[in-house]
């Protein structure tokens, strides 16, 4: 089955995250049992979605392990001038939900190892499709954790996110928190003798933004990253119910988006006073005052050394001199921490194109990660 057909089907499968994704992973596994390589199936607590693994070739030592994630963002209230969940091919381009992120280096991978079937590898191809990724990495847990139960790891791993084939070494750790402010509710004619959580929101964002100002003139700073310096970012913000009540509570969610070198937790801990400097003094009016702050979920940095034996590896199979860091996080940051299989990341597309409506992934760079992964097979048949 040709990469085209195979991202055809995959695209077809609307895995936006909030919907199952097991009926991707099943046709995996069948398109897989039929060129012989079996595929371990892990599926979640609810058992409408689930990761994969497959190893083709020699079962008893590590190889190289490509991995992708299979769910895509929502195309809901995106301005689409072709389908979103069909493949579409015009101008030297693919259309359609996630063929940048990530579906086509999952095609491309899929493919390889259908051809990795036929030969006798010496060294071994692993593949692993996870869910959830989009949301936090959170689908990838249950993977990793059968991964470090089993009597080896990968020797390294490509993580095939869009970086337009150049080997990218690292990206930003990140932690998605939530601030909940309590006040006390009165009408809004009688407004000062309230506490407008609305308001302590609002003291909470500037304090955010003042820590930033300060990470950004005196913290560390990278210069492979776009932004080279941690960043602190307010997504949402509620509270309130109508006009004339003041509001008892208002919710901020917020993320750090840190550096390999800066602790997260320093910058919790700053904003956690912040947040006790804000409602001390309320609370001899206003007891319940309180701005409480809860890590929603997070996933670390990826850093790899520019000299790791992956990196030439992988620069050998793309012809490529230089590296380069990506702004956003991926899965690989997991596998190298809690597993530490050397990790780089490298697949088709840019994430320019990624997340939009009309998301494309050109023809030329899908033919690159194939040829790629086409070097990988020769080389696992070689023996590494």
């Amino acid at each position: 089955m040709k990469t085209r057909d195979i991202l055809d089907r995959l695209v077809a499968f609307d895995t936006v995250s909030s919907e199952p994704n097991l009926p991707l992973i099943e046709w995996v596994q069948h398109l897989l049992a039929g060129a012989g390589i079996a595929a371990r199936v892990i599926p979640d607590p609810t058992g409408k979605k689930a990761n994969l693994y497959a190893t083709i070739g020699p079962q008893d030592v590590p190889g190289v392990m490509l991995s992708g994630h299979t769910d895509v963002v929502p195309v809901t209230g995106q301005n689409w001038s072709k389908p979103p969940f069909v493949l579409t091919e015009a101008d030297d381009r693919y259309y359609g939900r996630g063929v940048t992120d990530m579906k086509g280096f999952v095609a491309c991978a899929l493919s390889a190892a259908l051809s990795a079937a036929r030969r006798p590898l010496k060294t071994p191809l692993h593949l692993a499709l996870s869910h959830d990724e989009e949301v936090g990495c959170l689908g990838v847990g249950s993977l990793i954790d059968m991964l470090a139960r089993a009597p080896f790891t990968p020797a390294m791993c490509i993580v095939g996110e869009p970086t337009g084939m150049q080997v990218a070494t690292g990206h930003k750790g990140k932690i998605a928190l939530r601030a909940t402010c309590t006040g006390r509710e009165g009408h809004s004619a009688l407004a000062p003798l309230a506490l407008n959580a609305l308001h302590l929101a609002a003291d909470f964002l500037d304090a955010v933004r003042n820590l930033q100002a300060e990470v950004a003139a005196t913290g560390l700073t990278d210069g492979d990253y776009d932004v080279p310096y941690t960043t602190l970012h307010v997504g949402k913000m509620s509270g309130g119910v109508q006009v004339n009540i003041v509001p008892n509570q208002a919710v901020l969610d917020f993320e750090i988006r840190n550096l390999a070198g800066d602790d997260p937790l320093i910058l919790i801990d700053r904003l956690k006073a912040e947040a006790e400097a804000i409602c001390a003094p309320l609370r001899d009016r206003f007891p319940e005052a309180e701005i409480r702050i809860e890590r929603l979920w997070d996933y670390p940095g990826l850093g790899t050394p520019t000299d790791a034996g992956v990196v030439r590896f992988v620069q050998g199979l793309t012809g490529a001199n230089g590296t380069m860091k990506v702004a956003f996080g991926t899965e690989g940051g997991l596998f190298s921490e809690r597993l530490g299989i050397p990790t780089v990341i490298c697949g088709p597309g840019s994430m320019a194109q990624g997340h939009k409506p009309d998301e494309w992934v050109s023809l030329d760079q899908i033919a690159r990660c194939e040829a790629m992964l086409a070097r990988l097979v020769e080389r696992l048949e070689a023996g590494l």
